[in-house]
C-alpha cells in the first residue's frame, strides 16, 4: 500500500492527481472551526488574513488541528505580506494564496520569501513544518520547494495582462483567481459583480493561459452554484463560502424546521 504524504504535501498530490480540489474557507479566527470544517469532506482548509479576522497565531494555532485531520491548510495573507508568507510555511502551511499580485516583479518578490535557494530566498527555520512531515531536514529541504505551493491572486487588469509573464515566473506554482476585485476592476470601479460576463471571459482566459504554461489554478466561489460551475470549468482549486456563511446557512435551516 503506497504510503500516504504527510498533510502539509497532500495538496501538492491531490493537484498533480488532476481532480479538482474543494476547500472550505475561514475568516473567524478560532481555530476550532477550521477543525471542524476538516473533519467533513473538504480536501483542504483555506484561511483568509487578507479580509478575515484570522492572525499569524491564529493561523499557527490552527495549522496543526487541521493537520491532525490529515487535511493541507493554505494562507491567504495580506496585501505585500510576504515574510509572513514564509513564517506560515515554516509553521506547517501547505500553500500561500497572495493578493494583488500585479506584476513580474511581485511574482518574484513572492517567489523569492517561499521557496529555498537556489529558486528563491527563502530563510530556514520550518521547526512546526518539520514535526508535521515528520521529515528530518534534509529531507524537508529537498521537498519544501516542490510540496509547499504558492498562487499569486489575479485580480486588475494588469494582473489579467500580464497572466503570461507572471505564470512564468520559476518556482510560482500557479493563480489564484479574485472573482469579486477583478469584477471592479474590469468595470472601472462600477461595482461589485463577480459573475459578470466581463468576469467569466476573464476567466476563461486565465484558465486558458495557466493550462498552457503547465501551472495550476485556484478560485473562490461565493456559493454551491458556482463552486459546481468552476469545477466543471476545470479549475484545479475551488474554495467556496465561508466558516461565517456555512453557520448563517445552518441557523437559517434550522430555524426554517422550527417554524415549519
Amino acid at each position: 500500500m503506497p504510503h500516504s504524504p504527510p498533510a502539509p504535501f497532500r495538496l501538492a498530490e491531490r493537484l498533480r492527481a488532476g481532480s479538482t480540489v474543494l476547500s472550505a474557507w475561514c475568516a473567524l479566527p478560532e481555530p476550532v472551526i477550521a477543525q471542524l470544517l476538516a473533519q467533513e469532506a473538504f480536501e483542504a482548509i483555506t484561511l483568509d488574513m487578507q479580509h478575515g479576522l484570522v492572525e499569524f497565531a491564529d493561523a499557527a494555532r490552527t495549522i496543526p488541528l487541521v493537520a491532525a485531520r490529515g487535511k493541507p491548510t493554505l494562507v491567504r495573507v495580506p496585501v505585500g505580506a510576504f515574510a509572513t508568507a514564509s513564517r506560515l510555511l515554516d509553521a506547517g502551511a501547505a500553500g500561500i494564496i497572495a493578493p494583488m499580485i500585479g506584476s513580474v516583479a511581485d511574482a518574484r518578490a513572492l517567489v523569492a520569501h517561499t521557496k529555498y535557494p537556489p529558486v528563491g530566498s527563502r530563510s530556514w527555520g520550518p521547526s512546526t513544518a518539520l514535526a508535521l512531515t515528520g521529515l528530518d531536514t534534509p529531507g524537508y529541504f529537498a521537498r519544501a520547494n516542490a510540496e509547499t505551493l504558492v498562487f499569486a491572486m489575479i485580480e486588475t487588469r494588469a494582473a489579467l495582462e500580464a497572466i503570461d509573464e507572471i505564470l512564468a515566473v520559476e518556482g510560482l506554482d500557479g493563480v489564484f483567481i479574485g472573482p469579486a476585485d477583478l469584477s471592479v476592476a474590469l468595470s472601472d470601479g462600477a461595482g461589485v459583480a463577480p459573475a459578470s460576463a466581463a468576469v467569466d471571459t476573464a476567466l476563461d482566459h486565465a484558465l486558458a493561459r495557466t493550462r498552457a504554461a503547465g501551472k495550476r489554478i485556484g478560485i473562490y466561489a461565493y456559493d454551491a452554484a458556482r463552486a459546481v460551475a468552476f469545477k466543471h470549468k476545470g479549475f484545479d482549486l475551488v474554495a467556496t463560502a465561508s466558516d461565517a456563511a456555512f453557520l448563517a446557512a445552518g441557523a437559517r435551516a434550522l430555524l426554517a424546521m422550527l417554524e415549519g
